[in-house]
């Protein structure tokens, strides 16, 4: 049975991965800081262990000894790390060369979950395209890449956008959440209308990453959704499916926001390395829209 060892597991995505490797019957190591998060954990083994303490680091890896480290978590918010540029560096950065050093070279498959932010404009984006960050967030990001890269370890380098999913509990609403929640009170609602995305389903991603694990494969996988949207779009689809007021839904440039930290307009990832080699089949965003709230299709 192969051991995976998920960092940031009491995050989002952390805790898909934690519960679908598990239910895949892999043997799972979770670790994360401050107390388990994890609903129904079932066999999975929880440990409380800040990324950025080597000491802990190396005494979870030494110990477990895992086959396969997934690295996810990470300062994941742009506006926070424009905020903190020394406390971001210090968790995407410090962290990711951490975990590297403490994992055995000869047994390790290190899987690093990047961002499409280590890109510029003009996507969606291939593997190959040159990375060019426009904020702190997606420099930090490309730098822990390049630490990966180096390590002499076999590794993975996998880049989602925009990750969607069901909401579990305790958990912050994800954007499909937040637009949920507002129509459903009877509030207007201003979503950007001028920047394309690829929306991952959280699923999808999980899976992907299976299939990394399963064949041993390695290099740079981008796994995200088949669909380039606008924010806008993807509200206007949230409603549709809910049966909520579109009308509520109003479309706003980017210009219309003063934001702290620099964003692509045109963003998003080509996906067909991971489908050619992984097998990989990404839902449509309305499927996955449909999947997250558990709304039937029209009979």
């Amino acid at each position: 049975m192969l051991k995976v060892l998920v960092t940031g597991a009491n995050g989002f995505l952390g805790q898909y991965l934690c519960k679908t490797l598990d239910s895949k019957g892999f043997e799972v190591i979770a670790i994360s800081r401050g107390n388990c998060c994890i609903v129904d954990k079932n066999g999975i083994k929880y440990q409380s262990v800040d990324v950025t303490n080597k000491t802990a680091v190396e005494y979870i890896l030494k110990t477990e000894q895992p086959h396969v480290v997934i690295h996810n978590a990470a300062m994941s918010k742009p506006e926070a790390c424009e905020k903190d540029g020394r406390e971001c560096m210090v968790q995407n950065v410090d962290a990711t060369m951490i975990l590297l050093e403490a994992c055995d070279k000869n047994r390790t498959h290190f899987i690093y979950i990047s961002t499409d932010f280590v890109f510029g404009e003009n996507g969606p984006h291939s593997e190959v395209t040159e990375a060019n960050p426009l904020n702190l967030y997606g420099k930090s990001k490309l730098l822990a890449e390049q630490l990966v890269e180096a390590s002499g370890l076999k590794f993975t380098i996998v880049r989602p956008v925009f990750i969607y999913g069901q909401q579990m509990l305790g958990m912050k609403p994800t954007f499909i959440h937040w637009v949920q929640q507002n129509l459903e009170k009877g509030n207007q609602i201003n979503v950007v209308n001028d920047q394309q995305r690829t929306p991952t389903f959280v699923t999808d991603i999980c899976d992907g990453i299976i299939a990394i694990i399963d064949k041993k494969a390695e290099g740079v996988f981008h796994l995200a959704g088949k669909d380039i949207l606008s924010p806008y779009a993807m509200a206007i689809k949230v409603a549709a499916v809910l049966g909520l007021d579109v009308s509520l839904i109003k479309p706003v440039t980017s210009e219309n926001f003063i934001e702290p930290v620099k964003r692509a307009k045109k963003s998003g990832l080509k996906i067909d390395k991971a489908r050619e080699i992984l097998g990989y089949d990404p839902v449509s965003f309305e499927e996955g829209v449909r999947l997250s709230f558990g709304v039937s299709l029209p009979q």
